[in-house]
């Protein structure tokens, strides 16, 4: 079982910054996969990035390549995404999840989920 709880949304202009923070609950947690999904008003939830358990492959959506950074810090069991360049198309409900499989951008793939941080992006 694993408990995922994010942090670090908030408000930002368009060009700024946030770092987005999820904490794993669990001795199992370096193990797993993590994902950062988002959710926009009225579309479905996507697949933003994706980090291996060993930190060594990552993946991004074509949307935030050059943008967005996923990293990992096993120890403190956290899983992070740097956002830098910010528009008002990144405008969503951020939220992490685990799964037990390789590397995915599918949500079905995902098994834990956490409660999600609102990130707003203004002109």
């Amino acid at each position: 079982q694993v408990q995922l709880v994010e942090s670090g949304g908030g408000v930002v202009q368009a060009g700024g910054s946030l770092r987005l923070s999820c904490v794993g609950s669990g001795r199992t947690f370096k193990w797993y996969t993590m994902g950062w999904f988002r959710q926009a008003p009225g579309k479905e939830r996507e697949s933003v990035a994706a980090i291996s358990w060993s930190g060594g492959t990552t993946t991004y959506a074509d949307s935030v390549k050059g943008r967005f950074t996923i990293s990992r810090d096993s120890p403190k069991n956290t899983v992070y995404l740097q956002m830098n360049s910010l528009k008002p198309e990144d405008t969503a409900v951020y939220y992490c999840a685990a799964a037990s499989g390789p590397t995915s951008a599918g949500r079905d793939d995902y098994g834990y989920w956490g409660q999600g941080t609102q990130v707003t992006v203004s002109s």
